[in-house]
């Protein structure tokens, strides 16, 4: 198989692929930072594996040929890129017909105050960019993909004392009334034969 990584970083993910697929299949890492190329390439000379390759480029943009990908995986990445329209619909076009995504990411039910969207501690945690659970869902669905499961399904708690260093105390009551919710999910989906 080929296994595409998307915000493959250092490469760990692409190496547990690796060890999967064996000497027969293929890696491919997409990664948007230059730093973390370099750093899984030095990992990958470390470990000599001939098989694994890390490309820089941007997920709406992916520098992978149509039709090439068996599985696509991604680990808390997709809710940072900006236009998640542009990144599923790339994940299409890459995926063979009859492959299938497996995707960790973060998403919302309900919507986040302000204050914690723009904060850039949060952003770095994988949650400003998330989008409610059911955009998500229809973006996927939209770009083509079928089959759509969510696997697995998390809240994320957010100890009160850091959410409180954006909200006030009465902000924070409502936030927690409100049944809104930052959720870790992993969700499989196919592209049709």
């Amino acid at each position: 198989d080929t296994v595409v990584d998307l915000g493959s970083g250092a490469g760990n993910d692409c190496f547990v692929a690796r060890a999967l697929i064996g000497e027969t299949g293929k890696v491919i890492g997409v990664d948007f930072t230059e730093a973390m190329i370099n750093k899984a390439r030095a990992n990958n000379d470390k470990l000599g594996y001939n098989n694994v390759e890390f490309r820089l480029g941007d997920i709406e943009n992916m520098p992978v040929s149509a039709n090439q990908a068996d599985v696509v995986i991604s680990n808390c990445v997709l809710n940072l890129v900006p236009d998640k329209e542009k990144a599923f619909s790339e994940i299409f076009r890459v995926l063979k017909p009859g492959g299938h995504l497996s995707v960790s990411d973060v998403v919302l039910r309900g919507t986040l105050p302000e204050k914690i969207q723009q904060a850039v501690e949060m952003y770095a945690g994988c949650v400003s960019g998330a989008i409610d659970i059911k955009l998500y869902l229809s973006v996927m669905k939209d770009s083509g993909l079928v089959n759509i499961k969510v696997e697995k399904d998390k809240l994320i708690a957010i100890p009160d004392d850091t959410l409180l260093n954006y909200l006030n105390k009465t902000e924070l009551k409502k936030f927690k009334e409100s049944g809104s919710g930052i959720f870790s999910i992993t969700v499989y989906a196919e592209k049709p034969c």
